[in-house]
């Protein structure tokens, strides 16, 4: 039977762990929430509770070698660049430890600038790019048998992006959705475990970019949600992100094509 680890159980996590156990697949996953922690367990998840922000050693011995290794430890924002070094170094020695096959860190596809444009895997201007989320990917990319996957805005299941414009002035309509859907992703990945993948970096999104008015609308009318109080045009950048790599690797047809079907 197969093994994958999940490190930072998120949304994604969560989800992708009940797949590989359809798919006959062992999982183990870590978790900063005691809450999540339980639920992992009672689903027949090798659960344990870490902090890869704090210096202690996660209490789990006799870990098998992994099959694969599913890192969605995020960069967030919120954290300096000197917190997210000190963490992605510690994910990276703990890691250093684990016996695997392949590993898949899940970045985002928020390290592109905000700005007019075309983004496929070939962009490499380091210095126009989310220092914080270059750091994380750089430090991931030291690891052997390590790929990137950058996730566009992700929805699915109770994640509508509509719900996020109830009753408030929308400014961005104007621009293109680099959205996906849960499942799609997951998806991708199960196929990615399975499979050997040439390049380093791929882009997990939709094939289709509609405006994010468009999306809105649609997702209203569809789970009957409050529409926007205004749509106020006031940054319209035309930023679409590529992400036929995968797809063309697996010949893989994406089960929500456009954010408009979501």
């Amino acid at each position: 039977m197969k093994k994958l680890l999940i490190l930072g159980c998120g949304w994604v996590g969560e989800e992708f762990a009940h797949l590989q156990l359809k798919n006959n697949w062992q999982v183990w996953a870590t978790s900063t929430n005691e809450e999540k922690y339980h639920r992992l367990k009672a689903d027949g998840i090798f659960a344990y509770i870490h902090d890869f922000d704090q210096d202690t050693e996660i209490n789990e011995v006799d870990l098998p070698a992994f099959d694969a290794v599913l890192c969605s430890i995020p960069a967030t924002h919120k954290n300096s660049l000197e917190q997210l070094e000190a963490r992605f170094n510690r994910v990276k020695a703990y890691l250093e430890k684990v016996n695997y096959a392949k590993l898949i860190f899940l970045s985002s596809i928020g390290i592109f600038p905000d700005e007019d444009g075309v983004f496929d895997e070939g962009f490499k201007d380091a210095e126009r790019m989310s220092p914080k989320l270059k750091l994380a990917e750089d430090i991931m990319g030291l690891l052997p048998n390590s790929y990137i996957f950058r996730l566009a805005g992700l929805f699915g299941k109770q994640r509508i992006f509509a719900k996020y414009f109830q009753g408030r002035v929308c400014t961005t309509g104007d621009q293109p959705a680099n959205f996906v859907h849960l499942d799609d992703v997951c998806q991708l990945l199960s196929l990615s475990l399975e499979q050997d993948l040439a390049e380093s970096v791929y882009h997990v999104v939709a094939p289709e970019h509609p405006l994010k008015r468009d999306v809105i609308l649609a997702s209203a009318k569809k789970y009957q949600l409050d529409l926007p109080a205004a749509f106020d045009p006031q940054d319209s950048i035309q930023k679409v992100v590529d992400g036929d790599r995968l797809p063309r690797i697996f010949n893989y047809r994406f089960k929500y094509p456009s954010p408009l079907e979501f």
